[in-house]
């Protein structure tokens, strides 16, 4: 008989983590599903917490050490590097006001903590929102400097990067403003009957939200902010952090047109755009983490090759 392999689990938020003792991976799935509180029939996938490797061979699996911790996830769940701070989306998972999360994220404050994850992690750059990266911005670069602990020629290289980032971002939103009004025009032009009916779209901005958008958000998760940047006319989804775009995805689309007072037909649209964005960001942390990985890998065996002629005897 197999002996229990004691494992960690986790959800794909890391707010609930466990100790199970467990035989198989499929045993590992059957009682992550219990003690995570997900439905038994549901389907699940395994992968490391830590750098999101799928874990799908049983052999691999038994050579994995003991108190390894796994994530489980469901099909609409995506793996995410965990970060501490984020600048403003941990109100996700709490129940807490939109007037309070507004002073959470305009704190003067705030910076430091997204410092910190820049610090951990460069490539975290790829999940931050844009009022994230602008907070990072307009930062003197004196303080960020200190807070980094690089110089401050560093740093000013860093901010520049960051508002190249900002930049692209914009010109992408703009392109697509660009040919969805060539779009229109050309729709009216061969539907003029239609001209009429699209003065509700073009009443709203998307920076404005309604009784009936508030209504709808109190029988899901949204909050206010979030359906604020849901309801902007181009590509809201690049405007969200990884943390919105997956709470997106969870509530399905039901909720999202309910809470948006939308037709499913455009909802769809934009959870599958929501979806693909997420797993865009996601596929560039996994293959900058990659390449971070075979650096080192080179290093280590650079300076083992270069210990070993150190030692080798003086052979005359």
């Amino acid at each position: 008989m197999t002996e229990e392999k004691p494992c960690k689990v986790c959800n794909f938020s890391r707010q609930k983590s466990y100790g199970i003792a467990v035989r198989s991976l499929e045993d590992l799935k059957t009682k992550g599903r219990e003690t995570l509180g997900m439905d038994s029939k549901v389907l699940v996938s395994v992968v490391l917490e830590d750098d999101g490797t799928i874990v799908e061979d049983e052999a691999y699996f038994m050579c994995l050490p003991p108190n390894t911790k796994f994530m489980i996830l469901h099909s609409k769940e995506r793996w995410g590097p965990a970060t501490r701070v984020d600048g403003g989306t941990a109100w996700l998972g709490e129940s807490i006001d939109s007037d309070e999360m507004d002073s959470a994220f305009t704190g003067t404050e705030s910076w430091r903590g997204l410092a910190q994850q820049l610090k951990r992690d460069l490539s975290s750059i790829i999940l931050m929102s844009e009022e994230e990266l602008q907070c990072l911005v307009d930062v003197s670069c004196e303080e960020l400097a200190r807070e980094l602990g690089h110089k401050e020629t560093k740093v000013q290289s860093l901010q520049d990067a960051l508002q190249r980032v900002l930049d692209q971002r914009e010109e992408e939103r703009q392109s697509r403003e660009i040919l969805q009004l060539y779009l229109q025009a050309a729709e009216k032009e061969t539907s003029p009957a239609s001209t009429g009916c699209s003065q509700e779209d073009d009443v709203t901005d998307g920076m404005e939200v309604d009784s009936t958008k508030e209504t709808a958000g109190q029988s899901s998760k949204f909050c206010q902010r979030t359906l604020m940047v849901l309801k902007g006319k181009t590509s809201p989804e690049t405007r969200l952090s990884n943390q919105d775009l997956q709470l997106v995805l969870n509530e399905g689309l039901q909720n999202l047109s309910a809470a948006l007072s939308w037709d499913t037909e455009k909802a769809k649209d934009l959870l599958q755009a929501c979806e693909e964005e997420l797993e865009k960001r996601l596929n560039k942390v996994q293959a900058l983490q990659s390449l971070r990985n075979c650096t080192q890998e080179t290093e280590e065996e650079g300076n083992t090759q270069s210990k070993r002629r150190k030692k080798a005897p003086f052979q005359p």
